[in-house]
């Protein structure tokens, strides 16, 4: 199997898993936080809505700068906000990642990817390497969202495996 399939085949499992969870969202909350040290809750729904979307930008560009020195609006600016919003953000993101990597070799994922803050590279590895770390990190923070899910009193739904509001598949 091809490193490109095997991404799409993953990204296809995680995007029904994220959508799940971005739209279990409670209303109302975009600025509660569990913990005074704790990202607010609308910032880490937001941005678990748009990690899919990381994978095109690893596909399509060299390299990201998380902290540039000279901010100008780029694709992960707009923060989406409402539930709807995010679960567009999750299909659409997704749904770019997968054509990202149809319409890109297995050759070109091998490439080094950087990403950077404030122009001083921080990691520069393997795009495939980069990539398997984006989806590890979105299941971290997908993980997070589901806790503050919990804490909030929503309901949180069956990702891995049955939850206390989805007791079976």
């Amino acid at each position: 199997m091809k490193l490109t399939e095997l991404f799409i085949a993953d990204l296809e499992r995680e995007r029904e898993k994220t959508r799940k969870a971005v739209e279990a969202v409670p209303d109302g909350k975009a600025d509660w936080k569990p913990h005074d040290k704790a990202m607010p809750f609308g910032r880490l729904a937001s941005l678990v809505a748009q990690m899919g979307g990381w994978v095109t930008m690893m596909v399509d560009q060299d390299e990201f700068d998380v902290a540039p020195a000279n901010p100008q609006q780029s694709q992960f600016s707009q923060q989406p906000k409402t539930r709807a919003e995010m679960a567009k953000a999750v299909d659409d993101g997704f749904a770019g990642a997968a054509k990202a990597l149809a319409a890109t070799t297995d050759d070109h994922l091998m490439k080094p990817w950087r990403l950077k803050a404030r122009g001083n590279v921080v990691m520069e590895l393997p795009r495939h390497v980069m990539m398997r770390d984006a989806l590890m990190h979105l299941a971290h923070h997908r993980g997070q969202l589901t806790t503050y899910i919990r804490i909030a009193g929503g309901h949180v739904p069956s990702i891995y495996g049955p939850t206390a509001d989805e007791p079976s598949f």
